[in-house]
């Protein structure tokens, strides 16, 4: 009983302090307007005084921007509509801040993540003491950084994206929750993180039209945890890595054609549809996706099933084949993928030896999309040899 009355106490004191925040403006370059302003071109609001001081330039991503104010001050958009402000550790808030703003406060410490595929940043950057709180049980964590997290008690598990242990969010002061979209599915796990006086950011990096975006995102997190020197620095050395890949000319439909696939516990096969990311990084790497015709549907999956007799059809002749393991076991021998399907004998990859596989913590990985479209490229350009240089391919035997 004790514990729910205190429970509460804290409950209604994050709502009070809460409600003495405010939260501001749209994207747009410097004249002053009043709240509720609309500002015309490029011009950007204004608050308090604050004048807009340039833009965060990104080659790729789309799903977001960043407007630098005077005093250090940021504004985040995300999506087009979700705007944050991002206030230095001593900064006051902005007088007629638009209500439609969410202020944020640096150092954003025991932040609650919630989206899976942006703790990859948080490691890369060396800020995982940032994050304090995951909706992710160790068992479904493939990074070693964060499984030693969790081991050590310096990462938490605290309740999956649409029941999170409020009580322990409170408790730890968090004082962000990042979230995946699955939280459109839950609005009211965000409204009650927001009663309890903790902001709630939504990663869309998995919509960004570039796969290289995704990777971009590298530099919002960045900014997030003060350490927007870092994110440039990977974001800019992973370009120059790639140049060479990149600066050439695609090689379209002359490519090598490749199948990325999985074959499920009903035997029909899983193939990403044309234009998500994994058959994008295949064509910039000089080859050809076996299905870049195939029909889609309207929905919002990256992938569809396929019965065995269709991909026989569409595959048989593909000149690689690239089985994701992301999702059962990792495969190592030619022999356990014929066990999953014995239609599989007369491809024309599998009779030349040319199939891989991918390894488990591709996805987690997000940082390593440089280095998955290198090994695109190794494989589809003959280098690749066994495989032994390779990050996140390996062949089969």
């Amino acid at each position: 009983m004790r514990r729910r009355v205190r429970f509460r106490i804290s409950v209604l004191l994050c709502v009070l302090c809460l409600l003495t925040a405010c939260t501001g403006p749209d994207r747009g370059a410097g004249t002053v307007l009043e709240s509720g302003g609309t500002p015309s071109g490029p011009e950007k609001p204004v608050w308090g005084g604050m004048q807009s001081e340039g833009h965060m330039e990104l080659a790729y991503a789309r799903q977001f921007s960043v407007d630098y104010y005077s005093g250090g001050y940021a504004l985040i958009t995300i999506g087009g509509n979700d705007r944050f402000l991002l206030l230095p550790e001593n900064g006051e808030i902005p007088e007629k801040l638009d209500e439609d703003i969410t202020v944020l406060r640096q150092p954003l410490d025991n932040i609650y993540l919630a989206a899976s595929s942006a703790m990859d940043f948080f490691r890369e950057l060396g800020r995982l003491d940032q994050v304090r709180l995951t909706s992710t049980t160790a068992a479904n964590w493939s990074i070693p950084e964060v499984l030693e997290a969790l081991d050590d008690g310096d990462m938490l598990y605290a309740g999956r994206y649409s029941a999170p242990d409020y009580e322990l969010l409170l408790d730890q002061r968090s004082s962000l929750a990042i979230e995946s979209t699955m939280i459109y599915h839950s609005p009211e796990t965000a409204e009650q993180l927001e009663a309890l006086g903790i902001p709630v950011m939504v990663e869309r990096s998995s919509y960004e039209p570039h796969p290289l975006g995704r990777m971009e995102w590298i530099k919002l997190y960045g900014l997030i945890a003060g350490a927007e020197e870092e994110a440039e620095a990977f974001f800019n050395g992973q370009m120059t890595q790639l140049e060479p890949i990149l600066g050439k000319q695609s090689e379209g439909e002359d490519g090598p054609s490749v199948a990325f696939f999985y074959i499920s516990s009903n035997g029909s096969a899983n193939v990403r549809k044309p234009g998500d990311y994994i058959s994008q990084l295949i064509e910039m790497a000089g080859g050809s996706y076996v299905f870049d015709d195939l029909d889609a549907g309207d929905n919002d999956l990256s992938t569809l099933n396929m019965q065995m007799e269709s991909f026989y059809a569409g595959a048989r002749d593909a000149d690689i084949l690239i089985y994701n393991s992301t999702i059962d076991a990792e495969l190592e021998t030619l022999n356990q993928l014929l066990q999953k399907s014995g239609l599989l004998a007369d491809f024309k990859a599998v009779q030349s030896g040319d199939v891989w596989c991918t390894g488990k913590d591709m996805y987690q990985q997000v940082t390593g999309l440089g280095d998955l479209l290198a090994d695109l490229h190794s494989v589809i350009s003959g280098q690749a040899g066994d495989g032994e240089n390779l990050t996140f391919l390996h062949r089969l035997r």
